[in-house]
């Protein structure tokens, strides 16, 4: 089958497009954090957060006995949450059968959240365990991402910016508003 000369510079285009991101952080705010730099002299941020540690960002949705839901500081979209043990764990083989089910309880009820307060068309949904795998925090916890059909924009596409359309203030407002979902 041959492809006509619009669909390869369609593909061309995209490729260029593909390459031109390759040497962007779309969230430059994390570039620091990413690299090591400018992060909170903890041992483990989730436990700081869990802990109170004023030294932290104290961005929690929900929390009860054995689990939290923290915003995302670093969000790819409003509403990006991380789901917890409030115990320290780094892998997911280490939790018990209780502790995984009532983890993706509550990572299922917080999708509900979402869809309430954002209608996203669509999620992320995962676990990145071990820094090959993408891990930044070495405590288990579940991402849940609110993604959008129309979320790739004039400053993605040609200055390879993200843009995060709400502070994370206003985010955790509307997200304790309805907080009740995830009990």
């Amino acid at each position: 089958m041959k492809r006509s000369q619009r669909t390869i510079k369609k593909e061309l285009g995209v490729r260029t497009l593909i390459k031109k991101f390759r040497f962007y952080i779309c969230a430059p705010s994390k570039g620091d954090y990413a690299r090591g730099e400018n992060r909170p002299n903890v041992d483990c941020i989730l436990c700081s957060i869990a802990g109170g540690d004023p030294n932290v960002q104290q961005k929690v949705v929900y929390r009860n006995n054995e689990n939290m839901v923290v915003l995302n500081i670093y969000p790819y979209n409003p509403g990006h949450l991380l789901i917890f043990p409030i115990r320290h764990i780094e892998d997911f083989e280490g939790l018990s059968e209780e502790e995984i089910f009532s983890l993706f309880t509550l990572s299922q009820k917080s999708v509900k959240l979402l869809k309430e307060v954002y209608h996203p068309q669509g999620f992320n949904i995962g676990v990145n365990q071990g820094e090959s795998a993408g891990a930044s925090i070495k405590h288990f916890h579940i991402q849940v991402v609110p993604r959008y059909n129309s979320e790739i924009g004039f400053m993605e596409t040609i200055n390879g910016t993200r843009v995060v359309v709400e502070t994370l203030d206003e985010t955790l407002r509307k997200l304790r508003s309805k907080a009740s979902i995830l009990e």
